[in-house]
């Protein structure tokens, strides 16, 4: 790797990191109802459970929305609208383009690019363009962040064991790599999510009192 992509590289991890003011950490995707339900209530579950939204919901449809962000031929404005079609409910609206909008001003802080206001994957896919890496990379550590956000908040509030949670985000380690290198060249055409347990689970969550996240 040359030294302008690994400085490239890291750049992107920065993007991701928990540190970056996203606001990630606040958002549970619906997760916490799936607690209170005593649906997901530990390791196991939740790993079945981020399977099915990786592999069938928002998580695979984030990831060929940020495909189509990558390329240079793409309609941003539309596939922002696209994107925010999508959202299965208000909750997951306000999710990701309170996310998207987060990290678009601010890498236009660091980098003084002029990044508009977009759901998180477009405006990621935006942001690292430029950066020439690997589209399945990109899509690998983006899966990687969305699954790790997930249980960093089914640690808090479970709460489920540091080491357990680990475990289980290593344990989706392949199926990522295989996510992201089948998505990379995957097209609108390809859009679609039958993860109905986790869209059920955030349009309840719009109403639930007390909580400790926003989704």
């Amino acid at each position: 790797m040359q030294p302008n992509a690994d400085l490239n590289l890291l750049s992107l991890i920065q993007w991701l990191s928990p540190a970056f003011p996203t606001g990630g950490y606040a958002y549970s995707h619906g997760l916490e109802q799936a607690v209170v339900d005593a649906t997901l209530t530990n390791a196991a579950g939740l790993k079945a459970w981020l399977t099915d939204i990786l592999t069938h919901g928002s998580g695979r449809q984030d990831a060929i929305l940020l495909a189509c962000a990558l390329r240079p031929d793409t309609d941003l404005d539309a596939l922002t609208d696209l994107a925010l079609a999508l959202s299965s409910s208000a909750e997951r609206h306000r999710e990701t383009l309170a996310q998207g909008t987060a990290l678009a001003q601010t890498v236009a802080a660091l980098t003084g690019r002029r990044l508009k206001p977009r759901p998180l994957p477009v405006a990621l896919g935006e942001a690292a363009a430029p950066l020439s890496l690997p589209a399945s990379q990109i899509l690998a550590l983006y899966l990687h962040a969305f699954a790790s956000n997930l249980v960093q908040a089914m640690v808090r509030f479970v709460p489920l064991g540091q080491t357990e949670g680990q475990v289980t985000l290593a344990a989706l380690h392949p199926l990522i790599t295989r996510l992201a290198e089948t998505l990379c060249t995957a097209t609108e055409d390809d859009l679609s999510s039958s993860s109905f347990g986790a869209e059920l689970a955030a349009m309840r969550h719009e109403t639930l009192q007390p909580r400790i996240f926003k989704t």
